[in-house]
């Protein structure tokens, strides 16, 4: 069977809100074809599924909501994940 699946993630090394960077790939197969960054602001394709996917993307209603997920998914849950990486270490 095939495989399809998305990848949310937020990186950052450490708590100033700027250095965080929220990516959002998919993944079709194990091969990645297209991501949104924050840091780029846009969806990047990287087949020729994912580029058509990506301006198609890019010039609807999903590019601003990807666009808002920094501050949704990220901010909100860096605490957390300092706190939680602190105690670990």
């Amino acid at each position: 069977g095939f495989r399809h699946y998305v990848v949310n993630s937020c990186e950052f090394n450490s708590s100033k809100l700027n250095d965080i960077e929220y990516t959002e790939s998919y993944y079709y197969n194990k091969l990645e074809y297209v991501r949104f960054s924050s840091s780029v602001g846009k969806y990047v394709g990287y087949t020729e599924h994912g580029i058509k996917n990506a301006e198609r993307w890019n010039n609807g209603p999903e590019v601003i909501s990807r666009r808002a997920e920094k501050e949704r998914y990220c901010f909100r849950n860096v605490g957390n994940d300092v706190e939680a990486a602190l105690t670990k270490s």
